[in-house]
């Protein structure tokens, strides 16, 4: 294994392992109470299994949780980052070392995905229910856009491993745009995907980029969500403990399906959700404000 995949792996390990230990100390006195209902467990092992094959897991999870009302709105950016974190992780170790990446490339662009989500983490945190609503309604037309545009033409991109000069910096903004978002829980993987492919890379090239950036944000995007208790932590717990093994099971039993008819259908439950969130935060605008 190459130094700087062996150096890369090492460090996610040390940040999910450090995470791990944040969270159970964090819920060291509430855990007993914390058991998932079967539906939690059911949407993290189902969401996981399709995110290990690319499909995404944060616009699904989504939608399962509004059809049962099972997270309150404001509390869902918070926990889809907290409870898909150490599913990720597993993510990016099971595939992190099996493409070749340019070291500048896969490091620049991790960082600056980092960076994004630690500005936006905090910020997303304090935000108000109605914000929170129609911020993630159209952040989700827009990824819906993205995955509706890949399967009527998917870009194949091209064959270099790396990226300079000013289509490095495109990438490196790009990446921090998308690490932020993912904090108000619009999914990385399918832009980090397109964006990949438009530059002119080989899209291998945007597994190990996507899942290591979010291997990393993730866990530090979590923590001001854990600590100001900005998530459901039954539900969270429900997607970690059922995602695990899920993401397992896709990767190394499954392999490979045959998306393009489950691709449409997200694209349609992503559509259905991003219209019933503005819709929310519509009603949450008008009602009129009281005054003593």
């Amino acid at each position: 294994m190459p130094l700087p995949v062996d150096l890369l792996l090492s460090l996610i390990i040390v940040t999910g392992s450090g995470f791990v230990v944040y969270w159970f100390c964090a819920l060291r006195n509430t855990l007993g109470s914390l058991r998932p209902t079967p539906y939690q467990w059911f949407v993290g092992a189902v969401t996981d299994f399709f995110d290990t094959l690319g499909i995404g897991s944060f616009a699904t999870t989504t939608t399962m949780w509004r059809a049962r009302k099972t997270v309150k709105d404001e509390h869902i950016p918070g926990t889809l980052n907290v409870g898909h974190t150490l599913p990720t992780i597993l993510q990016a170790y099971f595939y992190i070392d099996s493409v070749k990446v340019e070291t500048l490339t896969l490091f620049t662009m991790i960082g600056a995905a980092i960076a994004g989500s630690l500005l936006g983490a905090p910020i997303v945190a304090r935000l108000p229910r109605q914000q929170i609503q129609r911020g993630l309604g159209l952040a989700l037309l827009v990824l819906c856009a993205v995955l509706v545009y890949r399967q009527f033409g998917d870009p194949t991109g091209g064959e270099a491993e790396g990226l300079s000069g000013y289509l490095l910096a495109i990438g490196i903004l790009g990446n921090f745009v998308l690490g932020a978002l993912m904090t108000i829980g619009v999914g990385l993987y399918a832009p980090c995907l397109l964006m990949v492919s438009l530059l002119g890379l080989n899209q291998k090239i945007a597994f190990p980029i996507m899942m290591g950036s979010c291997a990393f944000l993730m866990p530090l995007a979590s923590v001001p969500f854990i600590r100001l208790r900005s998530y459901d932590a039954r539900a969270a717990l429900g997607l970690t403990l059922a995602g695990v093994p899920a993401v397992y099971i896709a990767a190394k039993l499954v392999k490979e399906m045959d998306l393009k008819m489950v691709k449409w259908l997200v694209a349609a439950v992503i559509i259905y959700t991003s219209i019933s969130l503005l819709r929310a935060a519509s009603k949450c605008s008008s009602k009129p404000v009281t005054r003593p």
